[in-house]
Formats: C-alpha cells, sequence, structure tokens
C-alpha cells in the first residue's frame, strides 16, 4: 500500500513539472495573440484568441454602475495606449430595451474616422473597430494601392429590435444598445469609394477589385465581431455591412468573386 502511494505521488509530481514545463514553453513561444491570459494588444495581428479578450470586456445587464465605469475605463486605456483618442459619452437610457452603457467616441488619432464622427458605440465595440481598422482594412485598402481615408457609417445606436420590427416577440437589435456598426462605404485616400451596394457583386465602378476587397472587410470582421452581416445575408442589408458584438456569432459568408465567375460561367 505505502509502495503504490509513492508510486501515485512520484506520478502526479511528474505529471505537475511536465505540465509548468509545458505551459512555460507555450508561454514564450506561441504568440500572445493566441493565449488569452495575456493582454490585448490593438496593434498585434488577429488571433484565437483576441476576440475572447475583447469579450471580456463586455459590460452585462446586470453589471452595477461602478463596474461599467471601472470597465469602460481599462476599455478606454487599452485605447488610448494604441494611440486612439476617445473620451467618454453619455450613456443613454431610452425607456425599455433600449439601454446604452459605457458609450465612448473615437476622437482621433491613430485611427481610421468614422463619418459621421458623432458616433456614440460601447468601448468594447470601438476596440473591435479599431483592431479591425489595424489589421484588416488598412492591408485590404492597401492591397488596392491606397490607404482608407473614412468609413462611411449609417449610425451605432438605434432605439429598434432587429430590422425595426414591431413585434414585440423578437429580440431587440444590438444597435438598441449602441453595440453595432452599420457600414455603408470606405473612402480611400486616392478619392476611389468602395460601396457595399455598389461593389459587392463586383458590377460597380470597382469591379472585382472593389467586391474582393469588401469580402476581404467582411472575412476579417468574422474574426473580432459577433455578427456580421452582408448583403448575401438578406435584402435589408444591401446598403451596408452590419458589424456588431453580440454574444452569439454569425457569419454571413457569401460566394467569392471567382465563385462567381465559375457559377456565371456554368449557368451560361
Amino acid at each position: 500500500m505505502g509502495r503504490n502511494l509513492a508510486d501515485l505521488w512520484s506520478l502526479g509530481w511528474t505529471l505537475a513539472v511536465g505540465a509548468c514545463a509545458t505551459f512555460a514553453l507555450v508561454d514564450v513561444y506561441v504568440p500572445p495573440q493566441h493565449l488569452p491570459w495575456k493582454p490585448l494588444r490593438v496593434d498585434r495581428p488577429i488571433g484565437s484568441a483576441t476576440g475572447a479578450k475583447i469579450d471580456q470586456l463586455e459590460l452585462g445587464l446586470s453589471l452595477p454602475p461602478e463596474a461599467v465605469e471601472s470597465e469602460t475605463l481599462r476599455c478606454m486605456e487599452t485605447l488610448r495606449q494604441a494611440g486612439v483618442e476617445v473620451r467618454r459619452a453619455e450613456d443613454l437610457n431610452d425607456g425599455g430595451f433600449c439601454l446604452v452603457r459605457g458609450a465612448v467616441r473615437i476622437t482621433g488619432g491613430d485611427v481610421t474616422p468614422i463619418a459621421p464622427a458623432d458616433s456614440p458605440m460601447q468601448c468594447p465595440l470601438a476596440l473591435r473597430y479599431v483592431i479591425w481598422d489595424r489589421q484588416v482594412l488598412r492591408p485590404a485598402a492597401e492591397a488596392l494601392g491606397s490607404a482608407p481615408a473614412s468609413v462611411q457609417s449609417y449610425g451605432t445606436y438605434a432605439c429598434r429590435r432587429i430590422y425595426g420590427s414591431q413585434n414585440d416577440g423578437d429580440r431587440p437589435s444590438q444597435h438598441a444598445r449602441a453595440n453595432a456598426l452599420d457600414i455603408g462605404s470606405v473612402t480611400l485616400k486616392d478619392g476611389r469609394v468602395i460601396s457595399v451596394l455598389d461593389d459587392w457583386a463586383g458590377r460597380g465602378p470597382r469591379g472585382e477589385q472593389g467586391s474582393t476587397m469588401l469580402r476581404r472587410l467582411r472575412d476579417g470582421a468574422c474574426q473580432l465581431f459577433g455578427v456580421v452581416l452582408t448583403p448575401d445575408y438578406n435584402a435589408a442589408h444591401a446598403n451596408h455591412l452590419h458589424l456588431d458584438g453580440s454574444p452569439f456569432k454569425l457569419c454571413a459568408e457569401g460566394p467569392s468573386p471567382q465563385e462567381r465567375q465559375r457559377l456565371a460561367a456554368k449557368a451560361g
């Protein structure tokens, strides 16, 4: 009996040492964007743990006011450390399900401006946008030989249910919490405008280049945001990309430009 206990103790000690050694190796050699215990950094590539780190900053509806403030300040500090100018905005309570807590406004700094500029949003959504800007939008624009000058928004806050439904049984839109951003177009510094309405299908003035860029923006957004909706999802999103911080995941993907060409050729 004593021998068995000694063997078990030895095995347990060996396993513990091995686990510690493995953790140390992972901690040193695995890129920090893939490790949930590493701090979130805006300038790092999007990793498997990036979305989860932002999710930790989301404000639950039952969170007490003092916790809302402390979490919002922590989120704002992450943005400021990345060179983004941000200020606290007034929270909103329009009654019922329309409640905005931890609202901020991006006012400048190292970020592609959103137009119109006066767009309050929950801080974690602002954080998602800035990472998307750095790691997705800018590289996609560079692939077209330019840089983004501004992002045209159709708004962040709207006191409504999904798709503007009047049915009390339908869930509130994330816009009712200023936790969603609708993007209609991107203006590049060389003056070109990449429009969701005109260019998503590849038939607009930018042709397949515009369509390819918009799909890159969609694909990158799906790594950061909870729900990403596009013109492929339904007619209500024909003119914009809907990006939100919803707790559940949905990425409305559609065929690539190459796949559309193949299908068109087959149909012809």
